[in-house]
């Protein structure tokens, strides 16, 4: 009698806290689809997994486009079985300063971090739903937390993914499937080395994906990192605008 190994959907994965979420996996055993724009890297990530319990199939998928989004889903589906573990971690970042502020980068952020995650959160809840089991992660942020300087369009695509898992737990709950939303704070990725700032809590990309599975094995829905930066968020989450405005003109970096 063969065991059937479980299957996970990892988007995002060609970098960052995709990839070693994918790579931790994999490790564990898994069978896991990963998907994103870059099928170099996504290749590439998959020939290592040849050493591991587990396997990484590629499955490259730009998010904004929803008719593919279904297309790829389907195929990961046929070709692997049915996925046990959705973690939809596709996104990006732009600092956008106010005096900078333009449609143009705002919609790009929205479409992928926003309106990406929902063409994914469609076909898998309808498939889930249907089989009254299943497990979702959505990779969210601390700055979803509240608006922050340069942040509005990232803050914003982030907090409405905060809002929106809030609002499809307690339902999707009732049909036997577990919504967790993972708030990290500064993870050293690609994007991240590119800010001009220093940032506080910084942890890896490894550390990250080890926080991400752990807290998957249990039933809780926000999945925080590093919880000192985790506390802070909270705390200035609850500050008036009389005390939180002050506070953050304080802290924020300056700009010539």
């Amino acid at each position: 009698m063969t065991v059937r190994r479980k299957v996970a959907w990892v988007t995002g994965a060609s970098q960052g806290i995709g990839a070693a979420v994918a790579r931790r996996l994999a490790r564990d055993g898994w069978v896991v689809a990963a998907s994103a724009r870059s099928t170099d890297k996504l290749e590439a990530l998959a020939a290592e997994s040849d050493a591991w319990q587990g396997s990484v199939e590629a499955f490259p998928l730009d998010v904004t486009d929803e008719a593919a989004v279904t297309v790829v889903y389907e195929e990961i589906e046929a070709r692997l079985g049915a996925v046990d573990l959705v973690i939809l971690n596709a996104g990006t970042h732009q600092p956008i300063a106010a005096a900078d502020f333009a449609v143009a980068p705002v919609r790009k952020l929205i479409e992928i971090n926003l309106m990406g995650t929902v063409h994914c959160l469609a076909p898998v809840i309808s498939r889930f739903v249907e089989r009254q089991s299943g497990r979702i992660a959505v990779v969210a942020s601390l700055a979803g937390y509240r608006g922050l300087p340069t942040a509005s369009a990232y803050g914003a695509s982030k907090a409405g993914l905060i809002n929106m898992c809030e609002s499809l737990r307690p339902e999707l709950q009732e049909q036997g499937v577990v919504l967790s939303c993972v708030t990290p704070g500064f993870v050293r990725t690609p994007l991240t080395d590119r800010n001009p700032f220093p940032m506080p809590f910084l942890i890896d990309a490894n550390t990250a994906a080890a926080r991400i599975v752990s807290g998957l094995a249990g039933n809780r829905f926000e999945i925080t990192f590093p919880r000192r930066f985790a506390y802070l968020m909270k705390l200035l989450r609850v500050l008036p605008y009389a005390l939180y405005f002050p506070v953050v003109r304080r802290v924020s970096p300056r700009r010539d």
